[in-house]
C-alpha cells in the first residue's frame, strides 16, 4: 500500500463519526489533495471550543465564516465578534467564480451559494441591536475584577452593592454607582459608618477613578437599560437556520478595557442564565472572537482568571467558544490547553522570534508521522490549515493539512444601502432602541440628600430663631422702664434721704 493510500485510510478512519459532522475541507498530503479524505468536525464537541491562527492575509476570517455558515445551516445559531467590519457579507449569497468551483472539485464536495440569516448587533452608537447590561447584572465580584481592585476596594464594591439591595437602589449604570459611592463618604457618611463600618475616602476615590477610565472607553454607553436578553441569541429562522449574530466593534479596536468588560460580562451572563445541556448532539451557540489578543492584551491577572474559569464551565451549557488571532501564543496557556479544535493557517518566519513562535505552535498539534508540523506550518497556502478536532469521544482526530472549503456567502462586506435595510428590517433593533433611564440610586438619593439639606436649613434657621429669641430677651431683661430707672439712681435716693432728715 502506498504512502498516499495510508494517508487516505488514515484520515478516513480519523474523522469517522456516527452523529451528525459539518465538512470543513479535504485532507492534503504535499502538493497533494486527497479527494472524499474528508476532514469532519462533529456537532457534538463542538462546544469544547477552538482556535483558529494564522499570519495577516492567510484565511483566517474565510475559515470562520465557512464554520459559522456550517454551523447556521445544522440550525445552530452563532455569534461573531468583528473587529475588522469584513463579515456582513455572509447576508448576501456568494456571486460565485471558477476558483471556487476549482476548490471544491478537489475537494470532492459541490459548491452551492447561499445567504444566510443576519442580525447586526452593535456597543456603540453604530446601527444595529443595542447592547446593554447593568451594574446590577455584573454584580460586586465581577465589577471589581473588571476595575483591577484591591482587595480593600473589592470589599467597599460589596458593601455598595449591599447598601443598593437593602435600600432597594437600582444600580443600573454607572452614574448611579458614581453616586452611591459619593454619598457614602458625603452626606451618607455617618449612616454607612452606623450600618457598615467606616469607608475610606481615599479607596473611593480611586474606585471613581477605574470606573472613569471604562467610561472614557465608552462604557457610559454599555451600562443601562434596556438589558439585552442573551436568549435573543439563539434564535432560528423560518427555514430551520439558525441566525448569525454580527456584533460590530470596528470603533473599539483601541478600547480594549472596554471589549474585556463587555465579553467577561456577556460569557457569565450566558453562564447564568443557560440551563446545563449534558451530553447533547450538538451545541446551543458558539461564539467567535476575531482579534482574540485584544481580550487578553493589558487584561489584570484577575480578569484573565475570570476568563479562564467561565471557558472551563461554559461548556456544560452548550456554548462553544472560538478564538481568532495571529499565533496560539496569544491566548493564555491555561485557555489555550481548553481548544478542543485548532485551525492553524500559514505562520511566517521573518525572524528569530518567529521561528521560535513557529516551532512551540507546532508543540500544540498531535504527533504524525506524515508530516513535519513546523515545515507546513510556513508552507500552507491561502486557504489552507492544518487541523485537529476531537472525534466523538473526545480524543484528538489525526492531523490534516486541509485545504478549506469556500464560503457559500459573499466574500466582502454589505454596501451601505444593504446594511440599513437589513438594519431597518430587524424586529430586536426596535425592542432595543429605547435607552430607558427609569428612578433608581442616582435619583433616589439626589432627593434623600435634597431633604436631608432641607432639614439641615430648617433646623438651622430653628437654631438660628431660638438664638435670636434668647439674645431679644437678654436685651429686655437689662432694659430698665424709665420710672424705675430714676426711681434706683443716686440723685433720687439722697434728694429723699434729704427730706426724710427734715422731718426727722
Amino acid at each position: 500500500m502506498s504512502t498516499t493510500e495510508e494517508f487516505f485510510n488514515h484520515i478516513n478512519e480519523g474523522y469517522t463519526t456516527k452523529g451528525d459532522f459539518i465538512t470543513i475541507g479535504a485532507a492534503m498530503l504535499g502538493e497533494e489533495t486527497l479527494t472524499n479524505a474528508f476532514v469532519k468536525i462533529p456537532l457534538k464537541t463542538l462546544n469544547r471550543h477552538g482556535l483558529i491562527a494564522g499570519a495577516t492575509g492567510t484565511g483566517k476570517t474565510k475559515s470562520l465564516q465557512v464554520l459559522a455558515e456550517n454551523l447556521s445551516e445544522k440550525g445552530i445559531p452563532v455569534l461573531l465578534m468583528d473587529m475588522k467590519g469584513d463579515l456582513s457579507g455572509i447576508a448576501q449569497a456568494s456571486s460565485g467564480h471558477p476558483k471556487i468551483n476549482e476548490r471544491h472539485e478537489k475537494i470532492g464536495i459541490p459548491f452551492n451559494a447561499s445567504n444566510f440569516p443576519v442580525e447586526i448587533l452593535t456597543l456603540s452608537e453604530q446601527g444595529g441591536v443595542r447592547m446593554r447590561a447593568t451594574v446590577s447584572e455584573f454584580g460586586p465580584v465581577l465589577l471589581s475584577r473588571i476595575l483591577d481592585l484591591t482587595n480593600t476596594q473589592t470589599g467597599i464594591v460589596s458593601v455598595i452593592f449591599k447598601y443598593c439591595d437593602d435600600n432597594q437602589l437600582g444600580l443600573l449604570d454607572l452614574k448611579d454607582f458614581k453616586k452611591v459611592l459619593q454619598y457614602a463618604t458625603g452626606a451618607g457618611k455617618q449612616e454607612f459608618q452606623e450600618e457598615y463600618g467606616r469607608i475610606s475616602t481615599s479607596s473611593t476615590g480611586a474606585i471613581l477613578r477605574k470606573i472613569i477610565e471604562i467610561e472614557q472607553q465608552g462604557g457610559d454607553i454599555f451600562f443601562g437599560e434596556k438589558s439585552f436578553d442573551v436568549n435573543d441569541l439563539t434564535r432560528i429562522d423560518k427555514n430551520g437556520k439558525g441566525y448569525i449574530n454580527i456584533l460590530r466593534l470596528t470603533d473599539i479596536q483601541d478600547k480594549p478595557k472596554l471589549f474585556s468588560t463587555f465579553m467577561l460580562s456577556l460569557l457569565a451572563e450566558i453562564y447564568e442564565t443557560f440551563p446545563e445541556q449534558g451530553d447533547a448532539d450538538q451545541p446551543e451557540l458558539i461564539l467567535f472572537i476575531d482579534e482574540a489578543h485584544l481580550i487578553f492584551k493589558n487584561a489584570p491577572k484577575t480578569l484573565l482568571e475570570q476568563l479562564e474559569s467561565i471557558v472551563k464551565l461554559i461548556r456544560s451549557k452548550g456554548i462553544g467558544i472560538y478564538f481568532v488571532t495571529q499565533n496560539p501564543t496569544d491566548i493564555p496557556e491555561g485557555i489555550l490547553s481548553q481548544l478542543g479544535l485548532k485551525i492553524q493557517h500559514a505562520l511566517r518566519a521573518f525572524t528569530a522570534k518567529d521561528r521560535k513562535a513557529i516551532k512551540l505552535a507546532a508543540q500544540n498539534y498531535p504527533e504524525t508521522d506524515f508530516y513535519d508540523t513546523a515545515e507546513v506550518l510556513t508552507s500552507l497556502g491561502i486557504g489552507e490549515a492544518l487541523v485537529s478536532a476531537l472525534d466523538e469521544k473526545g480524543r484528538p482526530t489525526p492531523l490534516a493539512a486541509t485545504l478549506l472549503r469556500a464560503p457559500m456567502s459573499r466574500m466582502g462586506v454589505l454596501t451601505d444601502r444593504e446594511l440599513k435595510k437589513l438594519i431597518d428590517s430587524s424586529d430586536l433593533v426596535e425592542k432595543y432602541k429605547e435607552n430607558i433611564d427609569r428612578e433608581s440610586a442616582y435619583e433616589i438619593l439626589e432627593q434623600k440628600i435634597k431633604a436631608s439639606d432641607k432639614e439641615k436649613e430648617r433646623e438651622e434657621k430653628r437654631k438660628e430663631k431660638e438664638k435670636s429669641s434668647r439674645r431679644s430677651t437678654s436685651r429686655r431683661s437689662t432694659r430698665q422702664n424709665p420710672v424705675i430707672k430714676v426711681l434706683t439712681s443716686a440723685t433720687f435716693i439722697r434728694s429723699v434721704l434729704g427730706i426724710l432728715k427734715k422731718f426727722i
